[in-house]
């Protein structure tokens, strides 16, 4: 009402009539004073508007978070969801994660399942888990492909190690694997991935038990035995690649560098107390 008479000078009177309102009521609506929380609301809609407009994906879980580490604002999940709503915010929808792992026709050495979905773990560098999957960018109308191999610790959830290269071939995974050696050569984890041909290579077992670690092998046809692994990627896809368009091979692997930096040193983890995977890890080495 009070817009319809600002912007097309329509009667108080007559909008008040049209609403079935009386005209008392309309003025004592006028002139009230906003409520405190009615107040707050809006400056915490101001900072919600900021922090989608910066990362889309975000539901209002992560919103929360990250409202109150780094703005200092504390509320609960039911009224950032209240607000969310009222803005018509919302993630980005999820997306099937599509691997590219290429299972041996011919391995040389298959593990058993050790780890079994075990997917918890007392300290760092008790449990790894690795995989590699496949991205895309375009130059012009060619479509050129890129691949991540990555190590996670299933402790902290932090990427332990990880190589971008042009071919998924064996010289991608152990250079990732020689990284991780290389960052901690005191690690003698269970080391854990699924049955492609680059884990299943002899030289690849070899180099694991010269470092006195114990291989475990996904079953056959069973992502979900990898489940933190296959998440990871579709968590970075999910809030950093898919509905974007990569145009070169330098703005695609910024994009993986940067947004790694950013999972292991900014994303708040509920499962890790709400906490990175650095500070997860930084915590155990204060405490040990």
């Amino acid at each position: 009402m009070k817009e319809e008479h600002e912007d097309h000078g329509y009667p108080i009177r007559s909008l008040c009539r049209l609403g079935c309102v009386s005209h008392a009521a309309y003025y004592k609506w006028l002139h009230r004073e906003t409520p405190e929380s009615e107040l707050e609301n809006h400056r915490i809609a101001d900072k919600i508007e900021k922090i989608h407009k910066d990362s889309p994906d975000k539901g209002y879980r992560r919103i929360r978070d990250e409202l109150e580490r780094y703005h200092g604002i504390k509320a609960n999940d039911k009224r950032i969801l209240r607000i969310c709503r009222k803005l018509d915010i919302k993630s980005t929808i999820k997306y099937t994660n599509n691997g590219c792992t290429r299972r041996a026709e011919n391995p040389q050495y298959i593990a058993e399942n050790i780890l079994d979905r075990q997917f918890n773990a007392q300290a760092p560098n008790e449990k790894w888990l690795t995989d590699v999957t496949e991205f895309h960018y375009y130059v012009g109308l060619e479509k050129h492909k890129v691949y991540l191999s990555a190590i996670l610790d299933l402790y902290d959830r932090r990427i332990v190690s990880y190589v971008i290269g042009d071919s998924n071939n064996n010289d991608l995974v152990f250079r990732t694997f020689d990284a991780a050696i290389q960052a901690d050569p005191d690690a003698h984890p269970l080391f854990h991935s699924d049955r492609g041909f680059q884990y299943t290579n002899r030289a690849f077992h070899a180099r694991l038990e010269a470092a006195g670690m114990i291989q475990s092998m996904s079953r056959v046809a069973k992502c979900i035995d990898n489940g933190p692994m296959e998440g990871f990627w579709g968590i970075i896809k999910r809030e950093r690649y898919y509905g974007r368009r990569f145009t070169s091979r330098e703005m695609l692997v910024s994009m993986i560098e940067e947004y790694i930096a950013y999972y292991n040193g900014r994303r708040l983890q509920r499962n890790l107390g709400v906490m990175t995977p650095m500070e997860k890890h930084e915590s155990y080495l204060q405490a040990a």
